[in-house]
């Protein structure tokens, strides 16, 4: 069974940073493209970033340049997202997913698995 677990979300003041976490289980997701995407209200769920299986390759979303960055360690099963100055803008829930396809890393609906999302929250 694959679980995806989301973790360092927080409230942060706005120009600090926050790290997050997903910790990945489940052999089909060794081999997937990971990614983040995140959600606040009233708005659909958005594309963060992306990295791909062997981590050679990562994918962002223009507004996020520069300021976030994706990573993973194949050891640990994990994926990262390091965020950087933060805005009030950035407040939303966090969400971990794994794309088996490994393309296409900004279309929603090729992630498979999911986690429960991790709430960050940036105040001005």
């Amino acid at each position: 069974q694959v679980q995806l677990v989301e973790s360092g979300g927080g409230a942060v003041q706005a120009g600090g940073s926050l790290r997050l976490s997903c910790a990945a289980s489940g052999r089909a997701v060794a081999s997937a493209a990971m990614g983040w995407f995140r959600e606040d209200a009233g708005n659909e769920r958005e594309f963060v970033a992306a990295i791909s299986q062997s981590g050679d390759s990562t994918v962002y979303a223009d507004s996020l340049k520069g300021r976030f960055t994706i990573t993973r360690d194949k050891d640990k099963n994990t994926v990262y997202l390091q965020m950087n100055s933060l805005r009030p803008e950035d407040t939303a829930v966090y969400y971990c997913a794994a794309n088996r396809f490994n393309s296409d890393y900004t279309v929603r609906t090729l992630y498979e698995y999911w986690g429960q999302g991790t709430q960050v929250t940036v105040s001005s």
